[in-house]
């Protein structure tokens, strides 16, 4: 369909917080838009906000939900930040205008917003996607001024007009074909006629009009959305770093940027930490057959990394793609002679845990059925151990559990990589090399996807673990 309605590329570039996060940012990321414009190509640009305005925005919301008034400072600080960067960007007193008056109405409806999260003394999920909507409604505007000023016609386009959503605020999933015909209506005029598209990234609306969040990855996720239902040929995602590494360099410093990564591992990596796309932010383009890149700002001549799609076979030669690592965990272990055979511990187990709010980040269970393992993040690993022993308080008076109890401090390890699928040998090179090292393996557990082997390591072994499996992955 794109060959058939369109012979100029269409390139959506998405810029991160810290890609506009000062004036001397939004310059370079201008730059960047004007020299692929300049090719001909059609340029849509999606927006975050500055980085730390949206923690100021949610900062300002838990002020005065606890009937607290600092959250008249950090408007008058984030009202200060915003001019400032209008004075620093800026050259024309008509884009000033424009844009400071943007300002004083989006810090005026954070103030609004805020006084009646104080009257209330709640701020409910609504209000919270209204006021952390705000960064990227004021981002946009600095960008599309600053763009027109350097002599590429650019639009401030609200996305909240563009992409349609269900009413799950903080966490909403697009309505794909409502949102395929209002981006084509709004976006594709707008395109035709040379002109830029600047739109907020992480936010949509109701069909009611009510201002919602998509949620981690969020701004990511937009230009995903907004590729998909465009056919675009790319989006190109602008950060602050060389694509995907294969490891975090302050703990490996001979890491590299990964050419390519599958949409499996990508899944993979980001649930592990690392610092790289939300899965959510892939599917769409990965599904429409579009490229997707990953580009740092500040060195964009620099290595990119590519998400391709699963079908790509998996190569023989590089097994190992990436090593990441979760820190801040404990490991809470349910064991008991009396367990084996018993049906419904894990359900009642897991139940009990998802009752305090927690999150279950790996689970291991031994073939005798004699024991559960399972990793929460430390800050709540107290709530569910307390969670657990009122849950089994009988099986543990019969002695059919023995006890429950959790280690603090520990880190999951994750080692990623498709072709661990079709390469043998891989678990045994890793345990060699974690071996040699005397590092102690607590836990381990494999995805059924073999895309991945985990291991539960100490916090004190957590680094070296890390550069031991990274050694297997650049020899």
């Amino acid at each position: 369909m794109r060959g058939n309605k369109r012979m100029t590329t269409l390139s959506i570039m998405k810029f991160g917080g810290t890609s506009v996060g000062s004036a001397d940012a939004l310059r370079a990321a201008a730059l960047l838009v004007r020299a692929e414009h300049a090719k001909g190509t059609q340029v849509a640009v999606v927006v975050s906000a500055m980085s730390g305005v949206t923690n100021l925005l949610l900062d300002g919301a838990d002020i005065a939900s606890r009937g607290e008034n600092g959250w008249q400072d950090l408007a008058t600080t984030l009202q200060a930040r915003h001019a400032d960067t209008v004075a620093a960007l800026l050259t024309t007193a008509a884009e000033q205008s424009l844009v400071n008056e943007r300002i004083a109405t989006h810090i005026g409806e954070f103030r609004a917003l805020c006084h009646a999260v104080e009257v209330l003394g709640e701020a409910s999920p609504r209000a919270l996607d209204a006021i952390s909507s705000l960064g990227e409604r004021i981002c946009m505007h600095l960008m599309a001024a600053h763009l027109r000023e350097s002599g590429c016609a650019a639009e401030a386009v609200r996305a909240m007009d563009i992409i349609r959503t269900d009413a799950t605020f903080q966490a909403a999933r697009p309505d794909f074909e409502v949102t395929r015909d209002l981006c084509r209506t709004r976006l594709l005029p707008l395109l035709r006629n040379r002109s830029v598209p600047v739109i907020t990234g992480f936010i949509g609306a109701t069909a009611s009009g009510a201002i919602t969040t998509l949620g981690r990855g969020g701004s990511d996720y937009s230009a995903a959305i907004i590729g998909s239902v465009l056919d675009a040929d790319e989006v190109v995602i602008w950060t602050d770093v060389d694509g995907v590494m294969s490891t975090d360099p302050r703990i490996a410093p001979n890491a590299r940027t990964l050419p390519t990564v599958t949409f499996r591992e990508i899944s993979e990596l980001a649930f592990y930490g690392a610092k790289v796309l939300h899965p959510l932010a892939v599917r769409p383009m990965i599904e429409h057959g579009g490229t997707l890149w990953i580009r740092n700002t500040f060195n964009p001549a620099g290595p990119a990394t590519r998400i391709v799609a699963d079908s790509s076979a998996p190569s023989a030669s590089e097994p190992l793609k990436a090593v990441t690592a979760i820190k801040d965990q404990s490991l809470v272990t349910i064991e008991g002679r009396g367990m084996l055979g018993v049906q419904g511990i894990a359900a009642r187990a897991f139940g009990a845990v998802a009752r305090t709010g927690t999150s279950v980040t790996l689970i291991t269970q031994a073939s005798s059925e004699q024991s559960i393992c399972f990793t929460v993040p430390s800050p709540n690993s107290s709530r569910v151990v307390a969670a657990l022993n009122t849950e089994f308080t009988g099986e543990l008076v019969r002695k059919e559990i023995d006890r429950i109890w959790d280690r603090p401090s520990v880190v999951i390890v994750s080692v990623v990589g498709s072709g661990m699928s079709t390469v043998p040998g891989i678990p045994g090179r890793v345990f060699t090399a974690l071996g040699n090292q005397q590092i102690n393996i607590l836990a381990i557990a494999q995805g059924s996807s073999e895309c991945s082997i985990s291991l539960i390591v100490s916090t004190e072994q957590s680094d070296d673990s890390v550069r031991a499996i990274h050694a297997l992955i650049v020899a």
